[in-house]
């Protein structure tokens, strides 16, 4: 029986279609430690964020050779060493498709959260304070949407952001989309130069740092918002508190930290900070999704 270790959680309903298909299937966390010697026993992983699948884990679980298929519940793959997975003949996938409608309405959450004060005089209000004066906020109809990254979720934004009044406009390394021809693309410095808020999606690789650190903050508008529901790292944290510090930056959305859980106390409780605990696919709708992807990969990779 091809056995499937579940460790960071699954949709209910995709654990019973997966067991209903035939597979063994195991809901269990393991510390990194034990994780390659417990791996040795199945055919595939299925991870989150809090699993790493690092190559000592690799290494260790290959010693059986039984490992075939890690899959990423959700759209990075950061936390796997998939060319050395794929080295040892061992396949990553992921579901990019399932989250992209929630983490989009994440991100706009955050926008419509700082420009109306409602994350700071949620605060205040259970205090017994009535800032009524101090809470003059902004429309986002009629700014500008920069986008870092086009991908799945950023394409999902920049519809609703358009829809709401937005004018978006988009950098990615690939280059111009050329299915897109209703928004703008831009060089990176030209988004962060016109943009009121700045929203990111793209992966964190750590050999290159952060994509907006100090220099990147200076050229954006005085004021401006930036919201990062992408990856902890992509923006460095010291840089963004000293920019809300100083003023420069009206706000900033924020979903995703270096260290998770976050020990960063002065950004979390930052009052022209907008925070949640990385919970951009944290949906109904989208674990469903997710849980659905997931059992075709499986099934298509053991057909």
């Amino acid at each position: 029986m091809i056995r499937v270790l579940v460790t960071d959680g699954m949709e209910k309903s995709g654990i019973e279609d997966l067991k209903a298909k035939g597979f063994e299937v195991v809901e269990q966390f393991y510390e990194p430690e034990v994780l390659g010697e417990e791996l040795k026993a199945f055919d595939v992983v299925v991870v989150r964020s809090a699993t790493k699948i690092t190559r000592a884990i690799i290494d260790k679980a290959d010693e059986e050779g039984r490992l075939k298929l890690v899959i990423r519940g959700g759209v990075g793959v950061d936390n796997i060493d998939v060319a050395y997975a794929m080295e040892k003949g061992i396949k990553v996938s992921n579901t990019p498709n399932a989250s992209s409608a929630s983490v989009a309405e994440l991100a706009i959450a955050h926008m419509f959260a700082l420009s109306r004060f409602i994350n700071i005089s949620n605060v205040s209000m259970r205090q017994g304070k009535w800032d009524k004066k101090k809470y003059e906020g902004v429309e986002i109809g009629g700014k500008t949407l920069g986008l870092i990254g086009f991908g799945r979720i950023s394409r999902e934004l920049a519809k609703k952001a358009s829809a709401l009044g937005m004018t978006v406009i988009y950098t990615d390394i690939i280059g111009k989309a050329a299915d897109c021809e209703e928004n703008e693309f831009c060089d990176l410095n030209n988004v962060l130069r016109r943009a009121d808020y700045v929203s990111l999606h793209i992966p964190f690789f750590k050999e290159q740092g952060a994509t907006i650190g100090k220099d990147q903050i200076a050229m954006m508008k005085d004021g401006a918002y930036l919201i990062n529901c992408a990856r902890g790292g992509v923006v460095d944290e010291t840089a963004l508190l000293e920019a809300l510090d100083s003023g420069k930056l009206a706000g900033a959305g924020i979903d995703v930290f270096v260290e998770e859980p976050t020990k960063n106390e002065a950004l979390v409780n930052h009052p022209k900070v907008s925070v949640t605990p990385h919970i951009g696919a944290a949906t109904k709708e989208a674990q469903t999704r997710i849980g659905t992807e997931i059992v075709s990969i499986i099934c298509d990779f053991f057909k």
